[in-house]
C-alpha cells in the first residue's frame, strides 16, 4: 500500500508554543467551549466573526457545513449550514490582547482565512467521518500521543510544538483523541490553498 502523507503539509511558519498555551488559558478565563445545541463531542471558541455580527459564531455556525456517510449504505448526506467563510474577517475584541491576535495577523498575511477557532476534542472522543468544503490550518496547542487525525486512510499525530499544518479536509477524514487529556488545536479554514 502506498501511504500518502501529502494530505498533511507542514508550513514554513512556527509560533511560540508556550505563548500559545498561555493565550489559551487566558481565553478560557473569558469564554468556555460551546457548540451547536444537541451536538456532543464538539467544542469551539471562535476567534473571528463576520464584522459586527456576534450571531455569526453561534449555534450551528460554530461548526459549518460538511458531508458525511452516516450508515452502511455509504450514501453521502449534507449536514449543518453553509457559511460564507470569507466574511469571517473580524478578530473578536475580547481576545485582542492575547497572543492569538499576533498569530492571526501573521497567518492572515500569508493565507486567505475563513473562520478561525480554538477546537476541543475531549479525551476518548472522536469526530464523525466527514469532509469539508476547504482545507484546514492546524496549530496544535495541547495534545497527547493518542490524539490522531486520519485523512483518507492515513493517520498522523500532529505535535504541539508551534508548527503549522494544512490538512486536506476536502477528503474524508476525522480526528480522535484516544488520550486522557484534552486535544486543543487552533483551526482555520484556508480558502486559497491547493493540494498537489
Amino acid at each position: 500500500m502506498n501511504l500518502n502523507f501529502n494530505d498533511f503539509q507542514k508550513q514554513d511558519v512556527k509560533f511560540n508554543i508556550s505563548k500559545l498555551q498561555k493565550a489559551y488559558k487566558e481565553i478560557l478565563k473569558i469564554k468556555d467551549f460551546n457548540g451547536p445545541e444537541g451536538v456532543s463531542n464538539f467544542g469551539a471558541i471562535s476567534l473571528t466573526q463576520i464584522p459586527g455580527d456576534p450571531e455569526s459564531i453561534k449555534g450551528n455556525k460554530a461548526r459549518g457545513v460538511f458531508w458525511t456517510k452516516p450508515n452502511s449504505k455509504g450514501i453521502e448526506v449534507i449536514r449543518d449550514e453553509k457559511i460564507d467563510e470569507g466574511a469571517y474577517s473580524e478578530f473578536i475584541d475580547d481576545y485582542k490582547n492575547t497572543y492569538f491576535k499576533e498569530v492571526y495577523d501573521i497567518l492572515s498575511s500569508k493565507y486567505k482565512l475563513g473562520r478561525v477557532r480554538i477546537l476541543l476534542k475531549e479525551p476518548r472522543s472522536t469526530l464523525s467521518w466527514h469532509r469539508d468544503p476547504e482545507p484546514r490550518l492546524h496549530i496544535p496547542i495541547i495534545t497527547n500521543p493518542g490524539a490522531i487525525m486520519v485523512v483518507d486512510n492515513i493517520a498522523k499525530h500532529l505535535p504541539a510544538d508551534g508548527s503549522v499544518w494544512i490538512t486536506n479536509n476536502t477528503k474524508y477524514h476525522n480526528a480522535f483523541n484516544g488520550g486522557e487529556e484534552d486535544r486543543i488545536h487552533l483551526v482555520a479554514c484556508v480558502l486559497d490553498y491547493k493540494f498537489n
